[in-house]
């Protein structure tokens, strides 16, 4: 990409608005945010993509994150929006951003932001997949039957705020286990049962890790290592599905149609 440069004495104003959906994989779902954001810059540069800074004594990247995944967990469905002092090809944006970071942090598609709003008045829901190596699939069903049939499951997580109480029943629409049994499922050599999820975004947040603590409070699920996936992230619909929120920037389809 060879952008035109920004004037001298000012910024450019944003001419273009991009977002984009990117996945952390492998080793690098252990990348904090702020790790990857710093990743970020460097692949923009890299790249050569004309990005806008703020106004100001000390100019910032115009570049806005939706709901990060935590660290270590896994993502197909990460977003962040970004606005350019020069109109570009988004797939050929992609391209270049995805060459600029390394494997594992990979671009998988932008779109020209053709709707007014940001990326995180969309999200109000996440789908995950939890592998639970060592733990059986019936087991798994017996704690998931009695998950859903509990009113309130409360577990506690310290967080920058200090030990916070989560009501992780309230947050879960949907809980099922995968079927393993036509092709069963290993992580590491070692089968395991498999838990998908429609989560809730709420404040404070409910985490995979705070879902496998209220299972453990309401049956007796073995502890051990886990592995979650975002699979998708969006606005909720009332079937508990998740509305792509790139959707109507892409193929100009409403939220929420289908």
């Amino acid at each position: 990409m060879t952008p035109r440069r920004q004037p001298q004495g000012g910024q450019a104003p944003v001419v273009q608005r991009i977002r984009i959906r990117y996945a952390k994989r492998g080793p690098l779902r252990f990348t904090s945010h702020r790790d990857f954001a710093r990743a970020f810059e460097r692949a923009l540069r890299r790249a050569s993509v004309p990005i806008a800074f703020s106004q100001g004594f000390s100019p910032h990247p115009k570049i806005s994150y939706a709901s990060a995944v935590p660290t270590g967990v896994a993502s197909e469905a990460e977003y962040l929006e970004i606005g350019l002092h020069t109109a570009v090809d988004p797939a050929e944006l992609q391209r270049a951003l995805d060459r600029a970071l390394p494997p594992g942090l990979d671009v998988l598609e932008a779109v020209v932001a053709r709707s007014p709003g940001g990326l995180p008045e969309r999200i109000e829901a996440s789908a995950w997949r939890i592998e639970l190596p060592g733990v059986a699939p019936d087991r798994l069903g017996e704690a998931v039957a009695a998950f859903l049939a509990a009113e309130e499951i409360l577990v506690e997580r310290l967080t920058k705020q200090g030990r916070r109480t989560f009501d992780t029943r309230a947050a879960v629409v949907v809980m099922s286990t995968a079927d393993t049994t036509q092709a069963p499922s290993e992580v590491d050599g070692v089968p395991c049962a498999i838990l998908d999820l429609v989560v809730r975004q709420v404040t404070p947040s409910v985490r995979p890790d705070d879902i496998l603590s209220g299972l453990r409070a309401v049956a007796d699920l073995p502890s051990g290592p886990s592995r979650a996936t975002r699979l998708a992230q969006g606005e909720l619909t009332a079937h508990g599905e998740i509305d792509d929120p790139l959707a109507v920037d892409r193929d100009g389809v409403p939220i929420g149609g289908h």
